[in-house]
């Protein structure tokens, strides 16, 4: 399963342990507060593990974009150079969206 698709389940965990606390709560019923409340905490884990995977790619790729436009830039491969730089901010982009 991929980064995208954990970190959709895990929202989803989050929000159905949401509702089955609040049910919980409303009725009386501590039992199934307390899973919803596991549900609610075992989706956010699961979602922040998805969401780090994410940051490990985008940090991997900025990486290997600085490589890539050093390389192009010691060979005086503008083309080469251009396009590490992109794949660079790519990879901070990629981060900074899944923070």
């Amino acid at each position: 399963m991929g980064s995208t698709s954990e970190r959709v389940e895990g929202v989803a965990e989050q929000i159905g342990g949401k509702i089955k606390k609040g049910i919980g709560k409303l009725i009386g019923n501590q039992q199934m507060e307390a899973e919803g409340a596991a549900t609610e905490l075992k989706g956010k884990a699961k979602e922040e593990a998805a969401k780090a995977a994410e940051r490990a790619k985008g940090k991997v790729q900025e990486v290997a974009g600085k490589i890539q436009g050093a390389v192009g830039r010691a060979m005086g491969d503008d083309a080469a150079e251009a396009e590490g730089k992109a794949r660079e901010i790519e990879g901070s982009a990629h981060q900074k969206v899944n923070h």
